[in-house]
């Protein structure tokens, strides 16, 4: 085995640099005049940003569009079929992040937070070089070449010294093929959790926000619910502290409605990443789209989330939400809530809908933004009876249930994703009987 570089690799693969096996490594800039100069609706050119680039998945919210001046101005960083976009600053949660650039978001252009890797297609493959960049060994890797500090940085310099071991292009490929074969899979599941939680949000803002099943029954319009649904809507409206809200339903307080706990971050020693002790959160860094990545455990907890627990970051930036997936620690960073009535949907949802609320207080907090148990306890909110609140769990539990099976598979399959390399590239496993896994594992 190979000491030279971060993954041990088999000893008759050669060593190379980034460098020597690129045809091209760089960053783009920011078009003058900033953002504000961005066209509302594509016209020809992207311009791709950090926030577009996660680990082996580009994300197309958000993605810029520049006129063709600008792009011109940008021609040198202009992206091509197969690019490996890597992020070269950023934070403790974008830095480092790399994909493949899909072909459907040509033409485009980089800014200056993303570099691009162009392989030389003789010699490596852009889906092996992505996964060598992307593995959790390798992230450590990279991170070693930031120069210190909360933002993150590294340079043209640093990519092209970065070592990986290179075995055949076959090889490259079927290892490619392999771990992408796992991607598509995680992808699968998670564009259908985003549907199924899309369908969940829809309801609850139609029964909960826009109060649609009251004002149909106000305006002598059928709800479009079974009747016993209907039945449990009153059919007008009264005024309230926050405006107008179905007749017989209060305003209360946040405390009244839900049990919350906010995190205490125990002492650092206590940390570690070998799985000793509860899996324990401090706040945004730990946040992914529905539940929290896992990265350290906490020996000496002393605040806990109970699995199914809606997660709060109440420190900056306030108002991100995650759920426990099991039973937790959770540091300062993080409070814990559940409707008095354990509604686990319900509770997901309503602070899902306090967003915009729990935001204000990113500018009045501390100079890091926060909120206090007391300020959100004290927050008001609609109250609807209790039954409606059942019901709405019932409902969308099976939504919920299906969400959390499909994370806790794409769990499984990333972690055999990361266990496959390291034996591929240092010749433990086979190619054919990696294929023979995934086969086993139903992709």
């Amino acid at each position: 085995m190979g000491p030279d570089t971060p993954i041990d690799h088999d000893i008759r693969w050669q060593v190379v640099s980034l460098a020597e096996i690129a045809t091209k490594i760089g960053s783009g800039a920011t078009p003058r005049g900033g953002s504000d100069t961005y066209l509302p609706s594509r016209a020809r050119f992207a311009l791709v940003r950090s926030q577009n680039v996660f680990d082996r998945r580009f994300d197309h919210d958000g993605l810029a569009f520049i006129s063709d001046e600008q792009a011109d101005g940008l021609r040198g960083v202009a992206l091509e079929p197969g690019d490996i976009l890597l992020n070269i600053t950023g934070d403790g949660i974008t830095f480092g992040r790399a994909c493949v650039v899909p072909k459907c978001v040509l033409p485009a252009c980089v800014n200056q937070h993303v570099s691009i890797i162009r392989v030389d297609t003789q010699r490596a493959d852009a889906g092996y070089v992505l996964s060598f960049l992307t593995h959790p060994d390798v992230k450590s890797y990279i991170e070693s070449f930031n120069a210190g500090g909360s933002r993150r940085a590294i340079t043209k310099g640093h990519i092209e010294s970065f070592r990986l071991p290179l075995p055949s292009l076959p090889i490259q490929r079927a290892i490619a093929q392999i771990l992408g074969t796992l991607d598509d899979k995680i992808e699968l599941n998670r564009r259908m959790n985003e549907t199924l939680e899309a369908i969940t949000r829809a309801l609850f803002k139609s029964w909960f926000v826009d109060f649609d099943p009251v004002r149909a029954k106000a305006e002598d319009r059928d709800p479009g619910l079974p009747k016993p649904l209907a039945d449990m809507f009153p059919d007008s409206f009264e005024d309230s502290e926050l405006g107008e809200i179905p007749k017989g339903w209060v305003v209360q307080r946040v405390d009244e409605e839900f049990d919350l706990t906010m995190g205490q971050s125990p002492p650092g020693e206590t940390y570690n990443e070998v799985g000793d002790g509860l899996p324990f959160y401090q706040g945004r860094a730990d946040f992914t789209f529905r539940f929290p990545n896992l990265r350290v455990y906490c020996t000496a907890p002393t605040r806990f989330a109970k699995a199914g627990d809606t997660l709060i970051s109440v420190r900056a930036p306030v108002g991100d939400i995650n759920m426990a997936l099991e039973d937790c620690a959770i540091g300062r960073g993080v409070a814990a809530a559940r409707h008095k009535s354990r509604s686990r949907s319900y509770t997901h949802q309503f602070m899902l809908g306090l967003d915009e609320v729990l935001s204000r207080f990113e500018a009045e907090g501390t100079v890091f933004g926060s909120i206090s148990k007391k300020d959100f306890n004290g927050l008001p909110c609609v109250s609807p009876p209790g039954m409606v609140v059942n019901v709405f769990e019932r409902l969308l539990a099976p939504f919920d249930s299906r969400i959390e099976t499909n994370e806790r598979e794409s769990q499984t399959l990333a972690g055999l994703r990361d266990t496959l390399l390291p034996k591929l590239i240092s010749g433990e496993l086979r190619v054919k009987h990696a294929e023979r896994m995934i086969e086993n594992a139903g992709c």
